[in-house]
């Protein structure tokens, strides 16, 4: 069996749906030790997050835990805590070029979600993937603002 090229460099975050932020945020500090890098509100997805920074890697980019909350009842992110409640919401794969990812991705007859990709977290390019043809994950494909190819 040939070996395909991989078309990712790293994992880039695992997000994480929760209903207090503030609070999420003190469980990871006191548990884990870790503390937040980053934190932005997205009007458009209708939530606030906190990017808790795990480690550094060789593309530029980094790993993160993203701790996602809504900011309004018809959130995707409200939407997914009443129906499944806290937890993993999405995992996002870095890649150098999230455009050619995509087209990439398209022609395999993966349904991807926003063409072209969306501004997001800390400067970032991305989109997501259905879950439906991901084995239930909600996966996101992202190009870090520092190795974006734009």
């Amino acid at each position: 069996m040939g070996m395909t090229k991989n078309m990712f460099t790293r994992l880039d975050h695992v997000g994480i749906a929760c209903t207090d932020l503030d609070e999420s945020i003190r469980f990871y500090r006191a548990v884990y030790g870790l503390e937040v890098c980053h934190r932005e509100k997205n009007d458009d997805q209708g939530v606030v997050e906190a990017m808790l920074r795990l480690n550094g890697s060789d593309d530029g980019g980094a790993t993160y835990l993203q701790l996602l909350a809504p900011t309004r009842a018809d959130s995707p992110v409200s939407k997914f805590l009443r129906s499944r409640g806290e937890g993993v919401h999405h995992i996002a794969f870095g890649c150098p070029d999230v455009d050619q990812a995509s087209v990439s991705l398209q022609a395999k007859g993966m349904n991807v979600l926003f063409t072209p990709p969306r501004y997001a977290s800390m400067g970032s390019r991305a989109t997501f993937l259905h879950p439906r043809e991901c084995g239930g994950v909600l996966v996101e494909i992202v190009t870090s603002a520092g190795s974006a190819s734009v």
